[in-house]
């Protein structure tokens, strides 16, 4: 990768770079619970999803990975060398965006980033021409001199999305990127992260599944604390083959149906009936109808405390989300 303004990190020197990712045997506790389990991932150029009800320990793992936390167990290297061991080299090729980011009260969105930039060590005439890219591109450019303590959670989530991007760097890690955008914003995001991961890594954590289903090349299911699951999109939903169903029921069945049945969503009809889907290891009524999966349904199989949590889908008629 051609480095930003900057020579390529010291402690890559004499080094072939193949861009790897690699953690192995990691864990992590705090006191009596052990956030994160033995947990070992190779991960490599594209975009990754890492996927986990709330927490599962995908915080703590990216924490670790980020270098903020160390492990208690286990090593993560990059091209095979400890990242504990790199220090600024690795930091100058990597952008996180953490749940929450902090910034001073009376700093602009500009202000931000060209003080993000110079922590960096970006040079300051690159440093403003990429700030001006990542405003236009994140649709920030009528906010820049707006102070970030009153935009909106999804102006914020934005800012914070650019300073992960000011470097250009080779590891891009995500903790719950799109929290706050909304659908239009998380589309653009969505193709963005896709152009940008060409030749780097991008791990994404988040509990929306939507957010990575088209533009992960790979995913990591994590729950408590183990990684359970990986594989490729395509990959993990065919798992979930034969255990989709549908069936349309008169509204006043529904209570019935939702005593005996995994239902993960409803979709209200125009003549007054309700099609529900649902997970099951076979078909439980004489009309239910075969679906084509989507990774959600793995999800919601592997996490079914989150199936509380549906959406009802509407045709016609007035609703809303079920509890």
């Amino acid at each position: 990768m051609e480095q930003t303004e900057k020579e390529k990190p010291e402690g890559f020197s004499g080094i072939e770079v193949i861009m790897e990712l690699c953690l192995e045997q990691v864990s992590k506790s705090f006191q009596d619970n052990r956030a994160v389990d033995d947990v070992s991932l190779r991960i490599t150029p594209g975009v990754w999803g890492l996927l986990g009800a709330n927490g599962a320990g995908k915080t703590t793992l990216m924490r670790m990975i980020a270098g903020i936390l160390k492990p208690d167990k286990g090593r993560i290297t990059y091209d095979g060398i400890r990242i504990d061991s790199l220090g600024e080299a690795y930091r100058d090729i990597f952008g996180y965006l953490p749940q929450e980011f902090g910034f001073y009260p009376e700093f602009t969105v500009r202000d931000y980033l060209e003080y993000m930039a110079a922590l960096k060590g970006l040079k300051p005439g690159w440093s403003r021409r990429k700030i001006g890219e990542l405003l236009e591109t994140l649709t920030l450019e009528d906010v820049k001199n707006k102070k970030i303590v009153r935009l909106s959670g999804g102006m914020k989530r934005r800012v914070g999305i650019a300073q992960a991007l000011l470097n250009e760097p080779e590891i891009l890690i995500l903790d719950e990127p799109t929290s706050g955008l909304d659908p239009g914003e998380r589309v653009r995001f969505r193709n963005l992260l896709s152009e940008f991961a060409h030749d780097r890594i991008v791990l994404i954590s988040t509990h929306i599944v939507p957010d990575v289903e088209y533009i992960a090349m790979k995913n990591a299911v994590m729950k408590d604390g183990k990684i359970i699951e990986t594989g490729t999109t395509p990959e993990l939903v065919k798992r979930m083959e034969g255990k989709v169903f549908s069936e349309k029921i008169p509204a006043r069945a529904l209570a019935d149906y939702e005593k005996k049945l995994r239902i993960v969503n409803l979709k209200n009809e125009p003549d007054g009936d309700i099609t529900i889907r649902y997970l099951g290891d076979r078909p439980e009524t004489e009309d239910s109808v075969s679906e084509e999966p989507r990774l959600e349904d793995l999800y919601l199989w592997l996490f079914p405390q989150n199936t509380d949590g549906r959406k009802t889908e509407e045709r016609g008629t007035k609703g809303g989300k079920r509890r």
